[in-house]
């Protein structure tokens, strides 16, 4: 099926690595974790190839997974980026907000990033996001550089498509209760 090679994940392959790996922590009995569509209303349908050809988005999508990891509440949301510098533009104030008042409520949010030019994940704990929002809100820098990031949240794609993030998610929780 699908591999990790040198020309990286391509698209939606992310998501779809994502998902996968979701299932497999479900049928392991680890998380239960949905991913959240975006609604759309569909403006114009090609009624004779059956698609949509126009829309729009109904609101503002939050994140886009959310469920449980051992009774633990957990929101994530996926990006990517192909380059060393990750815009801040990227993530979008509703997304915070929904994000720390997840956090307030007793879950974990975080994201996984991909950087495609260097075929690298990183799994990105809520007080990181949170940091480099403020640092750019207050007059800062709007992007952060994968220089700035912390090591022992890279992740290693396993079997070709598996996302390991519960592996960061335990380290994430074990920071926390330091």
């Amino acid at each position: 099926m699908g591999t990790w090679n040198s020309r990286g994940l391509r698209g939606s392959t992310l998501e779809e690595f994502i998902n996968r790996t979701n299932e497999r922590y479900q049928e392991q009995g680890l998380a239960l974790i949905q991913k959240i569509p975006t609604p759309i209303t569909p403006v114009r349908i090609d009624k004779e190839h059956r698609h949509i050809t126009l829309a729009y988005f109904e609101q503002k999508s939050t994140v886009d997974y959310i469920g449980a990891v051992q009774g633990i509440p957990v929101c994530f949301d996926a990006k990517e980026c192909n380059t060393d510098t990750f815009p801040l533009q990227n993530i979008h104030a509703h997304q915070v907000a929904f994000m720390q008042d997840f956090e307030k409520q007793g879950g974990i949010s975080f994201f996984i990033i991909y950087y495609s030019a260097r075929n690298e994940l990183y799994y990105m704990p809520f007080s990181e996001i949170k940091q480099f929002w403020e640092r750019g809100k207050n007059g800062g820098r709007k992007s952060f550089r994968y220089e700035e990031l912390n090591p022992d949240f890279f992740m290693q794609l396993k079997n070709g498509f598996h996302v390991p993030y519960l592996e960061a998610l335990q380290k994430d929780l074990d920071l926390r209760e330091q």
